[in-house]
């Protein structure tokens, strides 16, 4: 086999198919390998380019066959799927690979590293906890509406609820029911406790990587939503413009356009729903404290008006695009957000970062 040789592998988790291309659109070998030789198996070839999708565990092989010169790309599985023929099988998917990597339109996945990948993990756990403890309130909710008890909005409401209900003997809980209320309780705290602790070990961290640090200079990002985009986005500098930051996270509009008509939509949604959904709480918090202020940002200003022009939602959404173009102006050129002064912005500018 030559330099030139490329592989194309469907990951799983025990038995991994890979096909060998020494011509382009050509199957030349396939091999089917178990997990414990796989890694064997490519440390007995010469150096080549291997194709993987991003799939899980798909960063932690891509780091293996790393180590040992191979040049390794992660496709996006969703941009794969298209090239499969016929039945789906792991033989197709890996020849679906080989015809997907042949496109140039098809962005590869940045390979984390470890500690990009202790971050990501970080956060899926944070993400599942709060679904977890959401999934609890909701069901304690349910239940106690069925028997006229209602409890206020607010998540911190609910634990107090449930425990005056327990303490009073006269409650309309049910006595066969308040065993299993009160262990709803404690599931509640101890998700609660995950929670701040976790919460707490990012707070850690983000004091320790600079770019962190960086990105909190931006109004509406404080720690949680720095280490995510860390985590997730890695090398910013791929990116060449804020819009395309922006497309990226979906947060550009949908278009539908042909000839010369231009139709815009809604948001595309794309990309990672953890980052945009953190962008927007972050651009929500900012237009609510806009309403607080004596002297609020430009950036606000803006935001509020457009408020007042679009509604909440739009404007939040709106809000949440600019931070995004703003953080890939701070991140790519190394320089901290600075506020302007609103007088020297002419009215009806819409205001950007020096940066």
């Amino acid at each position: 086999m030559n330099h030139h040789t490329t592989y194309a592998v469907d990951l799983a988790k025990s038995v991994f198919e890979i096909a060998v291309s020494n011509h382009p659109g050509h199957v030349c070998e396939r091999h089917r390998l178990s997990r414990e030789r796989f890694v064997t198996f490519f440390a007995q070839q010469k150096p080549g380019t291997v194709f993987l999708e991003a799939c899980g565990s798909a960063h932690h092989w891509a780091r293996s066959l790393s180590s040992i010169g191979h040049h390794v790309v992660l496709l996006p599985p969703h941009r794969v799927r298209p090239y499969v023929t016929g039945n789906k099988t792991d033989s197709a998917d890996a020849k679906a690979l080989l015809e997907a990597a042949r496109n140039q339109d098809i962005r590869p996945v940045p390979i984390k590293s470890i500690d990009q990948q202790s971050l990501t993990a970080l956060h899926r756990l944070r993400s599942a906890w709060i679904a977890a403890r959401t999934a609890r309130i909701n069901t304690v909710r349910g239940l106690l509406r069925e028997f006229g008890v209602f409890i206020p909005l607010g998540a911190k409401r609910v634990r107090p609820a449930i425990a005056e209900l327990l303490e009073d003997p006269d409650s309309p809980l049910p006595h066969a029911l308040r065993p299993v209320f009160a262990d709803s309780a404690d599931e509640i705290r101890r998700i609660e406790r995950y929670l701040a602790n976790l919460e707490t070990q990012l707070d850690a961290l983000a004091r320790t990587i600079p770019d962190v640090q960086l990105l909190q200079t931006i109004p509406g990002i404080g720690p949680i939503t720095a280490t995510a985009l860390v985590a997730f986005v890695g090398n910013v500098q791929r990116f060449p413009s804020g819009r395309h930051f922006a497309s990226y996270l979906g947060l550009t509009p949908r278009e539908r356009s042909s000839g010369l008509t231009r139709r815009l939509g809604a948001i595309s949604k794309r990309g990672d729903t953890y980052i945009r959904m953190l962008l927007i709480h972050g651009a929500r918090s900012v237009l609510c404290s806009a309403k607080r202020k004596t002297n609020p940002h430009p950036i606000q200003l803006w935001a509020l008006e457009l408020e007042r022009l679009r509604g909440h939602n739009k404007a939040t959404v709106a809000l949440a695009n600019k931070l995004a173009r703003i953080t890939w102006a701070v991140w790519r050129n190394q320089r901290p957000y600075e506020r302007r002064n609103t007088a020297s912005i002419p009215p009806g500018t819409m205001p950007t970062t020096n940066c």
